[in-house]
Parts: C-alpha cells; structure tokens; sequence
C-alpha cells in the first residue's frame, strides 16, 4: 500500500485538495480524513497511519495537543505539521509535542511529497520560515547543561551539527567522508548519550546548545 497517510484538516477544500493531489502518487495511500484534532486522535488509533499531515488551528481539539496524545499513544506514528503559521508560538509547541516536521502550505505539491519521504525515512523536515524562527527564539534562551555534550565523541560532535543543518545520513556521510553505515551507528550512539527520541530532538538540541 506504500506510504498510509492521514490528513487532518478543518477547510474541506484544503483537504480534498490534498486528497486529489496525494492520490496520484502510486507509493502514498490515503487512509482517512479528520476535520479536527479529536478525529484525527480517534483515527489515528483505529487506523494506524504511517504518517499524518496534521493542521495546527482546528476546533474541538488543535494539532498540537493532538499530536501530543498521538506521540503518546502512538510513537511509531510520523506527524509532519502543514499550517498557515510560521511564528514561534506556532513552531515551538508542535515541535516539542513531537511532530517530525514543519511545514507551511504554500509547500510546492511536489516537494510536499519530497518532505512525507524524508520523514517517513527518519530526517526532520522544517521550513525554512520555521527554522528562523526557531533559532531566534532559542538563541535567547540560556545555555543548557553542557555536560551531555562533553560524553559525544569529536565525530558525534560533528555528526549532530550536520543533522542539525537537515541533512540525510546519505549527505553526511558524503559531507565527512564517512560511510552511510557509519553515520547511523554514530547517530544512534549520540541520541542515547543525549536521551533523546529522534533527528527532529536532535536538531533541536544543537540549536539550543548553539552548535550551529
């Protein structure tokens, strides 16, 4: 059935649109439509989806409190984040909710397309809007504990500041001459010496510890 997509959003047009345009890709079935946070909880759990192109602003229940109860119910479930919505308020809490990625709906179809792979392959997906408003909001942040930090090896080091550029394992391992095997196995070791989930908590971590 290739890639089993939810979408979950409450302007009908939006969704059918998606519907229509996802329904011509032969490796992406869509499995179910919620018109707010609360369906796509219920089908999430019912259906199972490999990922869920999740709205933020929606009635009975918005995508954040329904990708948190989703990631907790469901961890294996992907949630990329396609809203109108670009500023920290927005960007923060969905991240941190556990969404794999964030993207706004002026996204070429194509490249939407490109995004639901890459986050079904493991890599964090942000808009660049989002992005640089991420960094602004971290930036003034305090400095966290650094001690994390000092257990990663030079090559975990390096490994972390290439994930949080958004590259692939296959691009890092081109970037430090490594082999892509090489790359998976430092970025497992660095997500356990980190305590953290995925990429997208990785990524967010360098930021914050301002490694990039």
């Amino acid at each position: 059935m290739g890639i089993r997509v939810l979408i979950a959003d409450d302007h009908h047009v939006v969704r059918r649109g998606l519907v229509f345009f996802l329904r011509t890709q032969g490796d992406i079935t869509i499995i179910g439509e919620a018109g707010n946070g609360k369906e796509a909880v219920e089908i999430a759990r019912s259906l199972n989806p490999d990922i869920i192109l999740m709205d933020l602003s929606m009635p009975e229940m918005d995508g954040i409190e329904a990708t948190k109860i989703i990631k907790t119910e469901k961890p294996d479930i992907k949630i990329l984040i396609l809203t109108s919505f670009s500023d920290q308020d927005h960007v923060l809490p969905a991240l941190e909710a556990g969404a794999s990625g964030y993207q706004l709906k002026d996204i070429q179809p194509d490249e939407l397309v490109n995004c639901i792979k890459k986050v079904m392959n493991g890599e964090n997906q942000l808009h660049p809007k989002a992005t640089s408003h991420l960094l602004s909001n971290l930036a003034k942040k305090d400095k966290q504990d650094r001690s994390q930090l000092d257990e990663l090896t030079r090559r975990e080091l390096e490994v972390l500041k290439e994930i949080a550029k958004g590259k692939s394992n296959k691009e890092i391992a081109s970037a430090l001459f490594i082999t892509e095997k090489t790359v998976k196995t430092h970025v497992s070791n660095l997500l356990s010496k980190l305590e953290l989930a995925d990429r997208t908590q990785a990524a967010l971590f360098a930021v914050k510890n301002k490694l990039v």
